[in-house]
């Protein structure tokens, strides 16, 4: 990971974040979602600060591994629609630009620390990245998950490449091309949801497994994934498909599918 300098990441706690919850505790780095107020969904400022926390993350030999979470009923709407449309809302991070564009699939083919989703709200669109590339999925089992891109004219591009690492191809396909919510047991079933969990349980179940995975070596657990990760068929193509997803937003379908949406009306697709 080289999206920072080394010397950046380490002031992360005299930095500010403006939508991210940073906890570092034995061992273990827990980010949280905090945008609650707009579903989690994700956009430029909140993926800056994500991806920032993992180089750190991945530079400090004492964090071990990282938990995600988040605020509120929806672990994670996906894109921010009103942010592709080019409407970014101010905000007080302190978190450095980039110098290169981040490719959120990519921060997770690239950690080489386990990494566990804490999912106690819904997800939809672009929040599969975080399930898709956890190394442990931990959903609550009255959670949501949607595909619902091609509704709105779009097309879950660089989700279906990183569901396509982790579950079988012709579910992935029928689920985005449909665009159907999932129940959280099937997903258990084709391999996306580690373990179903109580919401009264899901916390303890959480802490359990971080215990365990202390109790093994870190750094032959980092070995092993990076070795993973080198030998799995390869997920490096996320620059083209983003690239499909801006054509295809850009197409007749696409801005009547936004529009649609933000008119709160059904769209009238042309094909075009």
């Amino acid at each position: 990971m080289n999206i920072y300098t080394k010397q950046q990441v380490e002031s992360i706690k005299s930095e500010t974040f403006a939508y991210l919850l940073v906890e570092e505790a034995d061992h273990v780095l827990t980010l949280t979602l905090n945008r609650e107020r707009k579903k989690n969904a994700l956009h430029p400022q909140l993926v800056n600060e994500i991806a920032f926390a993992m180089q750190y993350a991945y530079e400090t030999p004492a964090i071990w591994m990282i938990v995600f979470k988040a605020k509120g009923n929806v672990f994670c709407a996906g894109a921010d629609l009103k942010a592709m449309a080019g409407i970014i809302e101010e905000n007080n991070s302190t978190i450095p630009k980039p110098t290169e564009d981040i490719l959120i699939g990519e921060l997770f083919n690239n950690i080489h620390k386990p990494t566990i989703a804490v999912v106690t709200g819904d997800v939809y669109a672009g929040g599969f990245f975080f399930l898709a590339g956890a190394t442990i999925v931990l959903a609550q089992d009255d959670v949501k998950f949607g595909l619902p891109e091609v509704k709105r004219g779009l097309y879950p591009f660089q989700v279906m490449q990183a569901l396509l690492q982790v579950m079988p191809e012709r579910k992935v396909i029928d689920w985005c091309i449909r665009g159907y919510n999932l129940p959280v047991e099937e997903a258990a079933t084709f391999g996306l949801v580690t373990e179903v969990c109580e919401a009264i349980n899901i916390e303890k179940r959480t802490t359990d497994i971080c215990d365990e995975l202390k109790l093994n070596s870190p750094s032959a657990i980092r070995n092993g994934l990076k070795a993973y990760r080198h030998i799995r068929p390869s997920g490096a193509q996320h620059a083209y498909l983003y690239d499909m997803l801006q054509q295809t937003i850009a197409s007749t379908d696409g801005q009547e599918g936004l529009t649609a949406f933000r008119e709160k009306r059904k769209p009238n697709w042309t094909g075009a």
